[in-house]
């Protein structure tokens, strides 16, 4: 594997172990991937282990020499609604005036690196729902979407270690079903960091006490219930699993994959017939092109995917018009049909040590680090939010829910949760920097996480000018239906019903700390979950999968733009639905899935 990254004046060199050769510009292959992010880098080392040659171009470069998220810990530094909290592995996305989040300026996180967002994320493992599934190939009219159809891709990445009981605490036991992965699974290591939180053992008795249940598996296709989550943690040294870590790291293909660090795409190639030939694309002062003599895969996220198709030439008439970019395909949805998961969390005083512990004493930080590094145990080694719970809204509240709301919640499938909840051992505010917020008070602090997985508001992402140069500007629109406001006011009794429940009563130390028992109606309960919503970092759509006659479909469900040859588009863009949960499963599996198929020739 040969990695190419910039040098200060010049084209890239290719970089082979400490070795440093010259590396041809305007080279051709057979696959130019754009992006190597979590789908990027897995779909670039499949086609490359099959003897394909395969450039893979990344903007950014290795995120272990660039920032501490390797260490799972870590993933609570990089992703604060604050603006000034964007890191050296991240794009800065800024979204301005949020109506749903009462007009705040929210960063929103997107790594820039190798192994993508898989290096950002908080590493949560777990797999859609059977008939979500269902829904999508509905949406595509393509069998081959079933849950038991593409349950062979999510295996094909994963492997899966059990947890390690004798590390963990003996109150904090994981059920799990091996059946739901392979022993000759990979490279992505999937299990359950070493540290369990203290609190999620009591989040467990909260959610029983309000009636989730505890289950065994949440990736076989259902997710109703709770349990210790598995993460993308690499149990070796319970370090971050990305896409980096396990694809790239494990690649071996002599010279068949190279990867253009620092380099970012500027624009696709096309020729007279509208095939894709190859990417322009820059790198310190240069500008060079790929050619592919197959395909181009582009893989650059829901919101740099549908930028460069637009730039490209590929979008909506109109707004390529007025940057003045050639049509080549009128596609209308491109940037379109955003979906994400917004999310807010009350906070409590808790009698359980938490990451407030942790973020305002820098001796025991101190201790906490050798322990790592030493034994590969202590809180360093969690993900922070290791306990999920799921479930439709309950008949009682459901009580209040409009005829509206009731008629568009119809819409998800049996076994879609309308709510999530998760585990925040801390204090967590309008999450503007979670290390920085936590109150210096002596107390300890808790949150459980209402996290929206049904919401029926759709953004979107549009241009700013024909360079890539400018970041696109992005609508996620969260909160714009009476539905997804209606809901979330449910999951905020549902949590405070869990906290004040007699059976977390032995941890909790005096009344609601944050917002407080004077938020009671739901229009106060409406402004509290404003002015503190935040985005999980789930947007997908943008590129929709569908079915010819579908207008706002911009690819096949073979992943193929539709209007142009030679061209992909293979991230969460590409999903014409976001089904529950956490989509970097669903990720890995289509780039599997697509990568499978393309070496089959289907």
């Amino acid at each position: 594997m040969a990695i190419c990254q910039a040098v200060p004046h010049g084209p890239p060199k290719c970089i082979l172990g400490d070795i440093l050769q010259g590396c041809d510009t305007n080279i051709t292959y057979d696959y130019v991937v754009i992006g190597g992010g979590t789908a990027g880098a897995t779909i670039a080392m499949r086609l490359a282990e099959q003897s394909f040659s395969v450039a893979l171009v990344e903007a950014g470069s290795h995120y272990e020499s660039q920032s501490l998220a390797a260490l799972p810990i870590a993933d609570v530094l990089p992703t604060g609604s604050d603006p000034t909290t964007s890191a050296s592995i991240d794009w800065g996305f800024v979204t301005k005036g949020q109506p749903g989040a009462n007009k705040r300026d929210i960063h929103f996180a997107r790594g820039k690196c190798l192994g993508g967002s898989s290096a950002l994320n908080f590493m949560i493992y777990q797999r859609p729902t059977t008939e979500s599934m269902q829904q999508w190939v509905d949406a595509v009219d393509d069998y081959s979407y079933a849950f038991d159809q593409v349950f062979p891709y999510y295996k094909k990445s994963t492997a899966f270690t059990p947890p390690n009981k004798k590390a963990r605490f003996p109150n904090a036991t994981v059920e799990y079903e091996p059946s739901a992965f392979d022993a000759t699974g990979g490279p992505l290591q999937v299990s359950y960091s070493n540290y369990a939180m203290p609190f999620s053992t009591w989040m467990l008795l909260g959610m029983e006490a309000i009636g989730i249940n505890k289950t065994n598996d949440f990736n076989s296709g259902s997710l109703f219930g709770a349990q210790y989550c598995t993460s993308t943690i690499r149990p070796s040294d319970e370090s971050r699993s990305s896409s980096e870590s396990s694809f790239l790291a494990s690649a071996n293909f002599g010279s068949l994959l190279h990867i253009y660090t620092s380099t970012l795409a500027k624009k696709i190639l096309f020729n007279g017939e509208k095939q894709a030939t190859g990417v322009e694309v820059s790198s310190g002062f240069s500008t060079f092109q790929l050619t592919a003599n197959k395909e181009v895969i582009l893989s650059a996220g829901a919101f740099q995917s549908p930028q460069l198709l637009m730039v490209s030439g590929i979008g909506p008439s109109e707004s390529l018009q007025r940057y003045d970019i050639e049509v080549i395909s009128d596609l209308p949805g491109v940037g379109q049909n955003m979906w994400d998961h917004p999310f807010f969390a009350p906070t409590y005083r808790v009698g359980v040590e938490t990451l407030t512990e942790i973020a305002n004493n820098v001796l025991n930080l101190g201790a906490e680090f050798l322990e790592y590094e030493t034994s590969h145990a202590g809180i360093i080694a969690s993900p922070i939010s290791d306990f999920l719970a799921w479930e439709k809204i309950p008949n009682t509240l459901r009580a209040n829910f409009s005829s509206e709301t009731t008629a568009a919640l119809s819409w998800f499938s049996d076994d879609w949760p309308e709510a999530e909840y998760i585990s925040g051992a801390g204090y967590i505010g309008n999450v503007s920097n979670l290390f920085a917020i936590q109150p210096k008070d002596g107390y300890q602090y808790a949150s459980i996480l209402g996290v929206l997985v049904a919401p029926t508001s759709r953004g979107n992402v549009t241009i700013t000018s024909n360079d890539t140069s400018n970041l696109p500007t992005i609508n996620p629109n969260w909160l714009a239906t009476e539905t997804d406001q209606q809901v979330s006011i449910a999951m905020f009794r549902r949590i405070r019903a869990a906290f004040q429940s007699k059976e977390m009563a032995p941890i909790i130390v005096g009344d609601e700390y944050y917002p407080g028992n004077d938020v009671q109606t739901d229009e106060e309960i409406l402004q509290f979950i404003k002015n503190n919503l935040m985005t999980l970092w789930h947007p997908a759509g943008t590129c929709k999968m569908g079915t010819e006659d579908d207008s706002m479909a911009v690819i096949n469900s073979k992943a193929q733009v539709l209007g142009v040859e030679r061209l992909r588009v293979v991230d969460a863009s590409s999903f014409p639905i976001l089904p529950p949960g956490h989509p970097q499963s669903t990720v890995y599996m289509l780039a599997e899935k697509i990568a499978d198929e393309i070496v089959r020739g289907l």
